[in-house]
């Protein structure tokens, strides 16, 4: 596995791949990996040629009273478990690299309010234009023909594949499954801060979404009674749901009989961390 820190050195590790006409895929990551990373690199290995792993925890996306400076920086044991994967080249910009000029005077890209004013966005105002204003600067960077992100995250992958569609960027985006741990919960680095107790009550989220799927492909359209008796259910069990709501998939609204293509999508929190998750529905 080679190793850039820099945009120059990434280039210049790319050049030959290039040359010689190979596919280069992207997994933009901040680090921290876990299984659910590195089965992205695993997807990406089987589209390219060569897989760039980057690793940048990106200042632009954390507002004032986030996690940034706590934000878990593991390097050494994430190269470690990378030269155990198909990963091709790590590359661990500084953030002079990505913002030259300062993140005061970057020029920053300007999220959609439809796709933003909700879910996730509702909550951390500036969030996802830091998002996409450092993916196109990584797919810039490495010129990459694919990326692939994850699907729990899945209010920023919609946000990508429309930046890469608005934008005409030629970098084909690939969804990857959401991994989860056996007892349902979907694999992240926040799961580190929950005691075992909470880890056992946290499974809930996902076992929820699993019986709203069920009632709806079973032929119950009442969404916003369905959305309330899941809340009311959690609650009961001391989760505290800060959204549960079911969404045509493409456009981020709440469903209407007429949607065949639905997201649901939860946010919630226990006293160790917020987590969140998603499932789909085919009608």
């Amino acid at each position: 596995m080679l190793e850039a820190s820099s945009r120059s050195q990434l280039q210049a590790a790319l050049t030959p791949y290039k040359r010689a006409g190979k596919r280069v895929a992207l997994v933009p990551t901040m680090g921290n990996l876990h299984q659910g990373h590195l089965s992205l690199v695993q997807l990406a290995s089987q589209h390219a040629d060569v897989v760039v792993t980057s690793i940048f925890v990106n200042p632009t996306q954390f507002g004032p009273n986030e996690d940034f400076a706590s934000y878990p920086r593991t390097l050494a044991a994430d190269r470690e478990a990378l030269r155990n994967s198909q990963c091709s080249v790590l590359f661990t910009p500084t953030t002079a690299d990505l913002y030259p000029f300062g993140g005061d005077c970057a020029v920053m890209l300007k999220a959609p309010a439809a796709l933003t004013n909700c879910l996730c966005g509702a909550r951390r105002p500036g969030h996802f234009e830091g998002v996409l204003s450092v993916v196109a600067r990584l797919l810039l960077i490495s010129q990459a023909e694919i990326a692939v992100f994850g699907e729990k995250d899945y209010q920023q992958l919609l946000l990508i594949e429309r930046m890469c569609a608005d934008l005409g960027f030629a970098t084909r985006i690939l969804r990857g499954p959401t991994q989860r741990e056996d007892s349902g919960l979907a694999i992240s680095s926040r799961n580190q801060y929950l005691q075992p107790t909470e880890l056992a009550r946290a499974a809930a989220l996902h076992a929820s979404l699993n019986q709203l799927q069920q009632q709806i492909r079973a032929g119950n359209h009442d969404y916003d009674a369905l959305r309330q008796a899941a809340i009311k259910h959690l609650q009961a069990q001391q989760i505290e749901v800060e959204y549960l709501q079911i969404v045509n998939a493409t456009t981020l609204q709440s469903a209407s009989n007429n949607d065949r293509q639905l997201r649901i999508l939860i946010a919630a929190r226990l006293p160790g961390a917020r987590l969140i998750d998603n499932i789909g529905v085919e009608i």
